[in-house]
């Protein structure tokens, strides 16, 4: 038997994922849309280039900013506006919610995800702690 779902959201109040998107942006138009091709350009960023762009364009980032391995990790106390979330976002950035984290591979894509601590096995360090050359 076939249902119409889509009588039944209606009637509920329910919308489906593009429904809400649209509703979201004209409830919000302001709210900036995240540049796609600029993320994937700066995915493939190597660690000290990334951390140039951060100190360059985002000190706050910047100093928050720990170079796990070859990674950039970055983590707040709590959760962050949409705009941070979309700056984040164009550099790179991707969330972890298993570490809860902001990373950033540098290039390096694992094939696998890690089921260790890469602070241990790799070391870690803040990137403002660093003295410049």
């Amino acid at each position: 038997m076939k249902t119409n779902t889509k009588n039944q959201n209606r009637k509920s109040g329910l919308q489906s994922r593009p429904e809400q998107l649209s509703a979201e942006s004209k409830a919000n138009p302001d709210r900036a849309k995240i540049d796609f091709a600029l993320r994937r350009a700066n995915r493939s960023l190597e660690t000290q280039k990334l951390l140039a762009l951060l100190r360059n364009q985002t000190p706050r980032f910047f100093e928050l900013a720990e170079v796990v391995g070859q990674w950039v990790w970055i983590q707040f106390d709590g959760k962050q506006p949409s705009e941070v979330t979309r700056v984040l976002a164009e550099l790179g950035f991707h969330w972890n919610n298993a570490r809860q984290t902001w990373q950033h591979p540098c290039g390096t894509i694992p094939v696998e995800p890690a089921t260790y601590d890469p602070r241990r096995k790799y070391g870690s360090y803040f990137a403002a702690d660093q003295k410049a050359a």
